[in-house]
């Protein structure tokens, strides 16, 4: 009777404790993140990206070619002005020169003017297709590692300026990332090979 009473308790025993593991299993799957997360510096992308570099390549011998056109206009100006300097004013010529003079100075300030706007366009929408150009290879290597989101985590540089303080604070989401797949150099990698361009 005491062997069979010992037998019984350790079934009841071995029973409850299967029942328990199976119960805690149960609670853990449930409880666990099932969401696969990725990271991405943007900020990283563009700096490590030969592309950018290229980028910036093209951009600075658009502004040489510029600033070579205004310096031909600013000579032309300079010229005329210096011919108004040898003829007497409220004559003829001196109106006709005058007149020479202030359109070539116009010409150059306009000059000026419409390179800025175009180089501050060009560089826009230079800029703004490297990051869809990121996006895009973003969410083509989220879809292969079968990754459910992907976060933006560029760390901020300290000491920080003043007036970067209130913007870093607002921006900065991801305070840790321990765990989650870093894509960063992956997507650095396919942007440089164009592997994911716009056609």
């Amino acid at each position: 009777m005491n062997g069979k009473m010992v037998t019984a308790s350790i079934v009841v025993g071995a029973v409850a404790l299967v029942a328990a593991l199976q119960h805690s299993q149960a609670a853990s799957q449930t409880t666990a993140p099932t969401s696969k997360i990725g990271l991405v510096s943007v900020r990283e992308v563009i700096g490590g990206s030969k592309r950018y570099v290229q980028m910036q390549g093209q951009a600075v011998k658009r502004a040489n070619q510029a600033r070579a056109q205004l310096d031909d206009l600013a000579k032309l100006a300079d010229k005329e002005e210096g011919d108004l300097k040898g003829l007497k004013q409220g004559t003829a010529d001196y109106i006709k020169q005058l007149q020479i003079a202030l359109e070539a100075r116009a010409k150059l300030q306009n000059q000026q003017e419409l390179l800025k706007q175009q180089r501050m366009l060009e560089d826009k929408k230079t800029f703004e297709d490297l990051y869809q150009e990121i996006l895009k290879t973003v969410e083509v290597l989220a879809k292969e590692k079968g990754l459910d989101l992907v976060l933006e985590r560029t760390e901020p540089k300290f000491p920080m300026a003043t007036e970067e303080v209130a913007t870093t604070v607002s921006t900065h989401k991801v305070l840790y990332g321990g765990g989650c797949v870093d894509l960063t150099n992956e997507v650095i990698a396919r942007v440089d090979s164009g592997a994911n361009a716009k056609p």
